[in-house]
């Protein structure tokens, strides 16, 4: 669905859900993280008896079902301790198997079949959580006069690059361009693409009311756009222009029009409603440009690991840490005043531009009003502890 780089306070500066982000710099050796994984029981957990833990069912049915699709000796993604898929398809054949999936009998096979482990960042267990959720937008499949900001498919010429595919120690980092003469060249930024000034103009998906709406579109990755005469389509994350994510939250602090303590989503978009004269400008700073395909109506929006994402059972990991399918026990601070703390499982089935670490997360509300209301605002300390299979080595990373 979205994303790959960077390391602000997301909900601060508006870096948590932008759409894939990639980045070439290598990581600066005092950057690196150190992963380490602390031995733990259910009763560590906080919130263990207390959540109806038969709601991830939807979200590892899905994990579960691209698992099994796998071949059993691949390693299952870059966390050394979570073993190969073989071991990972034995316990969602017995996932499949269960009779029914009850609070009781969901309880019951992760007791029996997966061990609990603190992730910790070196000494440090504690790390940021942030939220996204699914844009609301208004459109049309034609232009008009109300309808006139495009929403792009992704173009022919796009070449995304996992450069991790080519050189280990890039494992994380991507590229995107355009291959001229023989050789890749950089994609057009932002504020080309929306002056026009590409080749690709005519490949618009649909047509929006409102150039912010658009803007936060491409920040979270996916959106659901009601259709002008009554109907509605869902849009997905379909490429990346390549170009580093900038949020403009840090470019309106650092003109003095917000603070760190007021800047949120919601006051980006106040501060672009109120400053048409500037608001493009502002928005072109991010260069960062994301183009989308059309979904199926049925289906929510899709997440990295492949598969549609679940409501406030999924959750937005560092890729280059944790892998997809990962079952994760989460311990957040509420994320505004007046709600409760959030300790449920949830499974690791996204990433994101500013989900970078060993203790970092974005929870996704998915769609409407709390939503969009939650995510904006979310800027929680929280802890988190990864379930693995009791028959993976589990030994301390190194």
């Amino acid at each position: 669905m979205r994303r790959y780089v960077l390391m602000f306070v997301c909900g601060a500066l508006l870096a948590a859900c932008e759409a894939e982000a990639p980045t070439a710099a290598p990581v600066a050796e005092e950057e690196k993280v150190n992963l380490v994984l602390a031995p733990a029981s259910y009763d560590d957990l906080p919130g263990w008896e207390e959540d109806d833990i038969s709601l991830i069912a939807p979200a590892l049915d899905k994990s579960c079902a691209r698992i099994l699709k796998n071949a059993p000796d691949k390693k299952f993604g870059p966390l050394e301790q979570a073993g190969t898929y073989g071991l990972w398809q034995e316990k969602c054949k017995i996932w499949q198997s269960l009779a029914g999936k009850t609070t009781l009998t969901v309880r019951q096979f992760l007791l029996g079949h997966f061990i609990p482990h603190l992730v910790m960042d070196g000494d440090k267990a504690e790390g940021l959580f942030t939220g996204y959720y699914e844009a609301a937008l208004k459109g049309s499949r034609i232009k008009t006069d109300q309808y006139k900001y495009p929403i792009y498919a992704r173009p022919d010429d796009l070449v995304m690059v996992d450069l991790g595919e080519f050189r280990e120690e890039l494992k994380g980092q991507r590229i995107a361009g355009r291959v001229t003469a023989g050789n890749l060249k950089p994609y057009e930024d932002r504020g080309k693409i929306e002056a026009g000034d590409w080749p690709h103009g005519d490949k618009v998906l649909v047509w929006a009311d409102n150039a912010v709406d658009v803007f936060f579109l491409h920040i979270q990755g996916s959106g659901r756009v009601d259709l002008d005469g009554g109907d509605f389509m869902r849009v997905g994350y379909a490429g990346q222009n390549g170009h580093p994510y900038f949020a403009i939250g840090k470019e309106l602090i650092a003109r003095g029009d917000l603070t760190k303590e007021t800047v949120s989503m919601q006051t980006i978009r106040e501060w672009l409603a109120a400053h048409p004269d500037q608001a493009d400008a502002v928005m072109n700073k991010n260069a960062s440009y994301v183009f989308f395909q059309e979904l199926s109506k049925e289906d929510g929006p899709v997440g990295g690991e492949g598969v549609s994402l679940t409501p406030e059972r999924s959750l937005a990991i560092d890729r280059a840490l944790l892998p997809y399918g990962l079952p994760l026990w989460v311990d957040i601070a509420p994320p505004k005043e007046g709600e409760a703390p959030i300790r449920r499982l949830m499974m690791a089935q996204d990433t994101g531009g500013a989900i970078r670490g060993a203790v970092r997360g974005d929870v996704f509300w998915g769609y409407g009003l709390r939503a969009e209301d939650m995510a904006g605002v979310m800027k929680s300390k929280g802890r988190y502890w990864v379930l693995l299979p009791n028959a993976a080595n589990t030994a301390p990373a190194p």
